[in-house]
């Protein structure tokens, strides 16, 4: 299945928070894609944005009561022509009417109506967000199967500062349509840690220079924004990344080389039971680095010749770290292959290769090079396994490509 590219009636369902004005970025986000919105406010939203904000972006009128449009059965028509019902931001008391099944305004009836995937993004204080029963009530309405997004943490209304923050329109959007494309997301990795690799390395020439690669980061944040939304603790080891924003609840370490990647890693693994390496790591370092900025025509002979040097394979050495029980022994550890085909070989048969000298359990193979892959917001590839045929991945948004590859893992983790 392939990332969603066809039109969908969407139903954007916002209730009364601060964190309503960021509704109005999804409802674009959702239009600027081809899609059909409907807006369904609670009538507290409307304290916070008007309902010709609403109207003017999606193109839709905006109602919040069952009384409105009685002759078209507006309560009920509007959840069963819906392809997804999303409500962000859902506040602590319309999560609690949802868990006890009320239909008391066109929101709610709405819900209770829809037989499509239904992703509630919570937004409220982390007291509230803790409380028993907000918890209890999450619970229920998971257990229903509907999706409540994991909320990010970070700066909420006034000085205090914790979980409980709306994730930001665009990832938002993103996992509505990995939903929509068929994988939906299920919270069974709750208290598991996951560690996650991002980005490029970069190798200093000088103070001012390095070698580097295009990698985005990307990919790998979007497997920890899957991980954290499957309930993971999960930390990312990010060397050189695009601006990106950081997956609900994932705590993030900076690296720049691969040597301090290799470290940072080795630390960061001695507990968790997922690796992914989806770093793209820098093979070689200059074997020599100057001390002040290299001057055109001035540079000396040590230097007029790049010198390169092999760096420490961090994806071997972790599986050889679980050989010598540094690691779990029950850690799955994944690895990325970023390949190009040649007059020899496909990119999947160095990648096959490549997956037999590493030893790592699941391997992600894609093929790069200028605009494919390394930058890009789509990914394809293969996924290797031992013992079983390559697993196609079709071209897909990364965060379909990452539920993918997380439910490889998942099957690995039950077995």
């Amino acid at each position: 299945m392939t990332e969603l590219d066809t039109s969908r009636n969407i139903v954007v369902g916002v209730a009364g928070g601060i964190a309503a004005y960021k509704a109005c970025h999804l409802v674009r986000n959702f239009k600027e894609a081809g899609d059909d919105v409907r807006v369904v406010p609670t009538e507290n939203a409307l304290n916070f944005v008007g309902a010709a904000t609403f109207e003017a972006l999606s193109g839709h009128p905006v109602s919040t009561t069952v009384f409105d449009a009685v002759d078209e059965v507006q309560h009920v028509n509007v959840g069963q022509h819906a392809d997804a019902v999303v409500i962000a931001p859902a506040t602590a008391d319309l999560i609690a009417r949802l868990a006890t099944g009320r239909a008391d305004d066109l929101l709610t009836a709405t819900v209770l109506v829809a037989t499509c995937p239904v992703i509630i993004a919570p937004a409220m204080h982390t007291e509230m967000w803790l409380n028993p029963a907000t918890q209890d009530n999450v619970a229920t309405l998971r257990r229903r199967g509907m999706t409540v997004i994991e909320p990010a943490h970070g700066r909420l209304t006034g000085a205090d500062s914790g979980p409980g923050r709306l994730p930001e329109p665009d990832q938002i959007a993103e996992i509505v349509r990995t939903e929509l494309a068929g994988y939906r997301v299920e919270h069974r990795w709750k208290g598991k840690k996951v560690v996650i690799s991002a980005g490029g390395t970069r190798e200093e020439l000088d103070p001012v220079r390095y070698l580097g690669n295009r990698s985005s980061g990307r990919q790998g944040f979007a497997l920890a924004e899957w991980a954290c939304q499957m309930g993971a603790d999960v930390t990312i080891v990010a060397g050189n990344t695009a601006p990106l924003p950081v997956p609900s609840g994932a705590k993030v370490r900076s690296i720049i080389s691969t040597r301090e990647l290799e470290r940072a890693m080795r630390e960061e693994a001695r507990d968790a039971d997922v690796v992914i390496m989806a770093a793209a790591v820098s093979d070689f370092r200059p074997a020599e680095v100057a001390e002040s900025k290299m001057k055109k025509g001035l540079a000396d002979d040590a230097l007029s010749t790049l010198h390169l040097v092999e760096n420490p394979d961090v994806l071997k050495g972790l599986v050889a770290a679980r050989a010598r029980a540094e690691l779990p022994a029950e850690c799955v550890i994944v690895g990325f292959a970023a390949e190009t085909g040649d007059a020899d070989k496909s990119a999947l048969e160095y990648a096959q290769e490549k997956f037999a000298r590493k030893g790592c359990d699941v391997l992600m193979a894609n093929e790069v090079g200028r605009d494919k892959t390394f930058g890009q917001k789509s990914n394809e590839g293969w996924i290797l396994g031992s013992g079983v045929e390559p697993q196609r991945v079709e071209h897909g948004s990364k965060q379909v490509v990452a539920a993918q590859i997380l439910a490889a893992v998942n099957q690995m983790l039950r077995e």
